[in-house]
């Protein structure tokens, strides 16, 4: 005995449902595509970011931070922006660059202070120093870097470390207290034979 072939229209909707169900199931194995909104104890965010590079000016109309990350979250609640592996580019008033980039990050309420944690870096490229500590903090508004932690400051062949960490950007000034250590190697001079 033989059975019935089915239709086309029966065929093409057995089809239609066999592909519905399996975008359905792929749907739901790939959460990336729409990510669960973050929350934390500082609420909801209002809006958040990825693969972000966010501008800022100072009081005057003068460029003087640049923050890349790969996420960006902002909290109306306490006005306070969290960053993800921040790269920043500090500009000071002389026109210097200073460089400043950690594991995670956080702009206060009115995009200041910047608090960096986790292997904080800062650098001064001009001056070829470079300052590491585990939370570094700055003040946009004075130019004022400072380390609540220990902090390594390497100015190659040398480099010193204290608990405490101080620099102000637009006077090109920096300091390390408490308990300072350091490595300075004696100069070597070749001489010439005469």
């Amino acid at each position: 005995m033989r059975l019935p072939r089915p239709g086309f229209r029966t065929g093409l909707a057995l089809l239609l449902l066999a592909l519905g169900g399996g975008l359905a199931l792929l749907d739901l194995r790939d959460p990336g595509t729409i990510q669960q909104i973050p929350r934390d104890a500082a609420g909801e965010p209002d809006f958040y970011l990825e693969n972000a590079h966010l501008t800022r000016f100072d009081a005057e109309g003068r460029l003087h931070q640049q923050v890349t990350t790969t996420r960006l979250v902002h909290t109306p609640k306490d006005d306070v922006t969290r960053l993800e592996t921040p790269h920043i580019k500090l500009h000071d008033r002389g026109g210097r660059l200073w460089l400043a980039e950690a594991d995670s990050g956080r702009l206060g309420p009115g995009g200041n202070p910047l608090r960096l944690e986790g292997e904080a870096r800062l650098l001064a490229p001009a001056e070829r120093w470079s300052l590491e500590t585990d939370t570094l903090h700055y003040d946009a508004d004075t130019g004022h870097a400072w380390s609540t932690t220990p902090a390594t400051l390497r100015q190659p062949p040398q480099h010193m470390r204290g608990e405490r960490f101080d620099a102000w950007v637009h006077d090109n000034r920096a300091r390390l207290t408490d308990n300072v250590r350091g490595h300075h190697p004696p100069e070597t001079f070749e001489e010439s034979s005469s």
